[in-house]
């Protein structure tokens, strides 16, 4: 089975930040999630992770599926 690798797109962590609430924001379930970007070494999987911090019972599903297809799509660019 062949599966298609996507580079991911290099963003700041400010990008990201933004992204991430924006796309939450979205969502009426995950207005008032709270969050942090957290860098983390470099792995196949990626260079950084959300903390959700303040997450009500009925959104975290919906949450982590927001975060899940934003960490896709995007890595830490490194700082020059």
């Amino acid at each position: 089975m062949d599966f298609e690798t996507f580079a991911k797109t290099p963003a700041t962590i400010d990008e990201i930040r933004a992204r991430v609430a924006c796309a939450l924001e979205r969502h009426p379930l995950c207005r008032s999630v709270k969050f942090d970007i957290v860098s983390m070494p470099r792995t196949p999987k990626g260079n950084w992770t959300i903390s959700l911090k303040s997450v009500a019972p009925d959104a975290l599903w919906e949450a982590s599926d927001i975060v899940a297809d934003i960490q896709d799509a995007y890595e830490l660019a490194v700082a020059a």
